[in-house]
């Protein structure tokens, strides 16, 4: 099984793969289900929003992602955007 800091370090290393704009990336939340099967790394960065308007009006902004692990292997399973509000 694999530790919170591992698990942490590959949604970060996801999320870069993906996004590597992102910047002032930061852990908000990390989840080990009751089973203990899976990891839920919750990330926040710094980006360009999916809104024109609100790009536009504001640059940058907090964006969140949910990122489900394997807790045994590791392996991400999703990038899931989180909606905070």
């Amino acid at each position: 099984m694999i530790d919170v800091k591992e698990a942490t370090d590959k949604a970060k290393e996801h999320l870069t793969v993906f996004f590597p704009e992102a910047e002032n990336v930061q852990l908000e939340e990390v989840e080990l289900t009751k089973d203990k099967a899976h990891w839920l790394i919750t990330l926040s960065y710094e980006g360009v929003s999916n809104s024109v308007a609100s790009s536009l009006l504001v640059g940058k902004s907090v964006l969140y992602m949910i990122f489900p692990l394997d807790a045994k292997t590791g392996t991400v399973l999703s990038m899931k955007i989180r909606d905070i509000k």
